[in-house]
């Protein structure tokens, strides 16, 4: 088995990509209403600040600021995964070793998590996970997509409303 280190920060910002098991499916946005409230509910036991967050139909990219004394990131997605599947009924395919372990087959196992390095990188991502909808096809304008912070940092005048018609993130050098 590979020896992974995740880099842990006091106080610092991630950006995460977080995917269902079933690429196909659009758990995500059709039980959104879930989803919110069992990301309120784990803030509320274990704070962060959310910078910017998508939801797509099967995957979401979020950048979270973790209070200055906490770094655990990892409890916060447990909670996050566990509490969301906990309220659904259990309709999904699972392995022998996941029934056995007791667990669903909603979520990949693993997420991807980056630590901001510096503003620059902070501001790459921050656009890309507002670019998501448009970059998938879900939307022509960002301001159509209803699971997104897209729509406060436009009222904080982060971003126009137009944002991104025009040139995309990918052309101006960002991928993925």
């Amino acid at each position: 088995m590979p020896d992974y280190r995740r880099a842990l920060a006091p106080g610092a910002t991630y950006f995460f990509t977080v995917k269902l098991r079933d690429r196909s499916s659009d758990l995500l946005i059709r039980e959104i209403d879930l989803l919110r409230e069992t990301v309120r509910a784990t803030r509320a036991r274990h704070p962060f600040h959310i910078d910017a967050w998508v939801v797509l139909p099967e995957h979401m990219h979020c950048l979270w600021t973790l209070p200055p004394d906490d770094a655990d990131f990892a409890l916060r997605w447990k909670v996050i995964k566990f509490a969301f599947a906990k309220r659904l009924p259990a309709t999904e395919p699972t392995t022998a070793t996941q029934r056995r372990r007791g667990e669903r087959g909603i979520w990949q196992r693993r997420y991807w998590e980056h630590l901001i390095r510096d503003e620059r990188d902070y501001q790459r991502h921050f656009d890309y996970i507002h670019y998501n909808p448009l970059k998938h096809g879900h939307v022509e304008r960002l301001a159509n997509w209803p699971y997104s912070s897209f729509h406060r940092a436009v009222a904080m005048g982060i971003y126009d409303r137009d944002w991104c018609v025009g040139p995309s993130p990918e052309d101006q050098g960002f991928g993925e």
